[in-house]
């Protein structure tokens, strides 16, 4: 076993522009102070990072780490969450997401989706530049719309819409496959991957692709009332990235699930600050550990009640006091009385 990574931080919640949110080594600078170890770095905050320069010069991608190295921490992985969104865009959403794009490609979906594309691409090499393993991402979204079943689903509708979803995102992960890098996709409502059934439908149309991995975040599965520690049983070959992010559902006889276009305060599931929601963090930090579980613990700060500053250090220490320092002898090896391959038969009977 191996002692994961962390306390480590995703900066996207974070930017600003007033310190020392405003520029990378500032908030470096913060984050160090508060107790976290490692950056989460959001590639679309052009002010602190510059990823296709990234991807076309080591020797930058290596001055950014040079960076964050300096003020005692670590880069732990690239974010691409707002490309990979746009990556798959039912038309009924373009204006929407139009904002997670450069102005320039504002009122041209195919631009943006190319230009989407070649963004989670340059994630690939810039992750190698940098000595990374794993990358951050949305799958984006052709069929949310028709989560639920009304009006009715046509025949072969959700197979038209995975078979698309694979063909725009099998040429990235093949990008992935040359680079050697893992593309980890957040499981998410709003995405058509946002559970389990959903991401094996995905893994199944890009052939078991070995860099579809998984981004975990218990948070998400809350707001579904999934069993959010079975699905480490099922999917830990595939969990490379961790979100440590607490949630809390409490449907009244108003809402439940679909919260009744409440504001997040109002919600019955909505997201909380580390230690004030409702998730079972050390069950999680366990099952991790006996798994193997050979990456960061990153905390994503969102709350509809807490600032973000106190959410950053209370975070920084309920993750430093969850990671659990795995044993490296059995805890009865004082009782041991020693074997060899002769004494073992003679103990079954075959001596």
């Amino acid at each position: 076993m191996q002692t994961l990574k962390g306390p480590g931080i995703f900066l996207a919640q974070f930017l600003g522009e007033n310190p020392p949110f405003d520029n990378l080594e500032s908030i470096c600078q913060w984050a160090q102070k508060i107790g976290f170890k490692g950056v989460q770095i959001p590639t679309w905050a052009t002010s602190y990072f510059d990823l296709q320069l990234a991807a076309e010069s080591k020797d930058y991608a290596q001055e950014i780490k040079g960076i964050v190295n300096s003020y005692g921490l670590e880069v732990t992985e690239l974010s691409t969450h707002l490309q990979g969104q746009l990556v798959a865009v039912h038309p009924v959403y373009d204006d929407q997401f139009d904002g997670f794009a450069p102005e320039k490609y504002h009122k041209n979906p195919k631009a943006r989706t190319e230009w989407a594309v070649e963004q989670v691409k340059y994630a690939a090499k810039a992750s190698q530049h940098m000595g990374l393993d794993a990358v951050a991402t949305f799958s984006g979204a052709l069929l949310w719309h028709t989560v639920y079943p009304w009006p009715q689903r046509p025949n072969g509708l959700v197979e038209t819409g995975f078979n698309e979803l694979a063909k725009r995102w099998l040429p990235i992960l093949n990008v992935y496959e040359d680079y050697g890098i893992d593309l980890c996709y957040e499981i998410h409502p709003g995405e058509d991957l946002h559970d389990g059934v959903s991401y094996e439908r995905f893994l199944e149309k890009v052939n078991n692709h070995a860099r579809a991995c998984l981004l975990y975040d218990p948070s998400h599965f809350v707001l579904q009332a999934m069993d959010y520690l079975s699905y480490i049983d099922h999917y830990h070959e595939r969990i490379k990235m961790f979100h440590v992010k607490d949630a809390e559902f409490n449907p009244t006889g108003k809402q439940g699930v679909y919260g009744g276009y409440s504001n997040w305060i109002d919600r019955a599931g909505r997201f909380r600050s580390l230690g004030d929601g409702q998730v079972d963090f050390k069950s999680i930090f366990s099952k991790l550990a006996a798994y193997d579980y050979k990456g960061w613990a990153v905390m994503e700060w969102e709350c509809a009640l807490k600032h973000p500053e106190d959410g950053a250090i209370e975070g920084a220490k309920f993750i430093a006091d969850h990671i659990i320092h795995v044993t490296d002898k059995a805890f009865d090896d004082f009782a041991s009385t020693g074997s060899d391959e002769a004494y073992n038969r003679k103990l079954i009977g075959l001596g």
